[in-house]
């Protein structure tokens, strides 16, 4: 018999993309997608759809007993630059919705959880070139403290009350499938959007800004590939690191430019400047790649003629 699962926050950037992955793996019965609001059509119309709110714990423990569900994918969270514009609505809801999914594992209700962390948990303190797995970590941003925390409680859960929890550090996330949802990184989305719109961008982080990338389909491959996992092969409870690509605005424009020659941008860097500062430029997840045989597929040329390509025919 095939998992049953259940997507809280589906309707989001990765929640989306997983959903229908997940679905085409286990059928679109076995995969329960939920979220605030009907907003997305597309994603309510696809399949089985519940209002649940994240913070609720009675909704999640419902829905749960109704479809029968053996494994939560927790998607929903406040991302890093509108979680410093509402610090305390941030914390609220990244560590209660984390604690209401891993009190339902601790009581067995279900089987099995994901929750993804961030490159927001390192700080600038943390080695910024090929960041390795276990570093100092001093996160700046309120969304890094949540993801910091959200961490070590998985751990703690996996460990005393033999919670299956999962983990990965995601980089930034490129998809030309959903909008940006306020986060450090969104430019290297907004950017194809406007390269072909106006054939111009004026990018909020300066040009030799260097952050760890992954397109969406690695970061979407990533995260089945850790969950289908067997358990012993999961030798890390906190969260793993994941690396896809580096690179900076720059070297993006650059590579728009092979398809959109007269292409242009501008900088005016502004308060997302000082959070990606604080950011590794490059990451090192060989504990990836040894544990579950992680590895990514797309560069950025590879990127940016996926992203024209299917951004102009949308």
């Amino acid at each position: 018999m095939s998992e049953k699962i259940l997507i809280i926050g589906a309707a989001g950037q990765i929640g989306s993309e997983l959903t229908y992955k997940l679905r085409s793996i286990h059928g679109d019965s076995n995969v329960i997608a939920s979220d605030l609001n009907y907003n997305n059509l597309e994603l309510v119309n696809s399949g089985t759809f519940e209002i649940i709110d994240a913070m609720d714990y009675a909704s999640i423990k419902i829905c749960c007993e109704k479809h029968n569900i053996d494994t939560i994918y927790l998607m929903a969270a406040i991302l890093s630059a509108t979680g410093e514009k509402y610090p305390m609505k941030a914390w609220d809801l990244n560590m209660q919705s984390l604690f209401h999914v891993l009190n339902l594992a601790k009581a067995k209700a279900i089987k099995k959880v994901f929750w993804p962390s961030s490159i927001a948990v390192f700080g600038p303190t943390t080695p910024k070139e090929s960041t390795p797995q276990h570093t100092i970590m001093e996160p700046t941003t309120v969304y890094g403290i949540t993801k910091q925390v959200g961490e070590r409680w998985c751990q703690y859960y996996h460990e005393k009350y033999d919670v299956d929890v999962r983990s990965l550090r995601y980089p930034g996330i490129i998809s030309w499938k959903t909008l940006p949802g306020g986060g450090t990184t969104d430019y290297a989305v907004e950017i194809y959007h406007e390269a072909l719109k106006h054939k111009k961008y004026t990018c909020f982080l300066s040009e030799n800004t260097a952050l760890p990338m992954m397109y969406m389909e690695d970061a979407i491959n990533a995260t089945v590939k850790l969950m289908s996992a067997d358990a012993d092969k999961i030798k890390i409870r906190s969260s793993y690191n994941l690396s896809g690509i580096s690179f900076t605005p720059k070297e993006v424009a650059a590579s728009i430019k092979k398809q959109i020659p007269d292409f242009e941008i501008t900088y005016n860097p502004d308060f997302r400047q000082h959070i990606a500062d604080s950011w590794p430029s490059s990451i090192n997840d060989n504990e990836a790649r040894q544990d579950w045989n992680w590895k990514h597929q797309f560069d950025l040329d590879q990127i940016t003629k996926d992203m024209l390509k299917n951004l102009s025919t949308k």
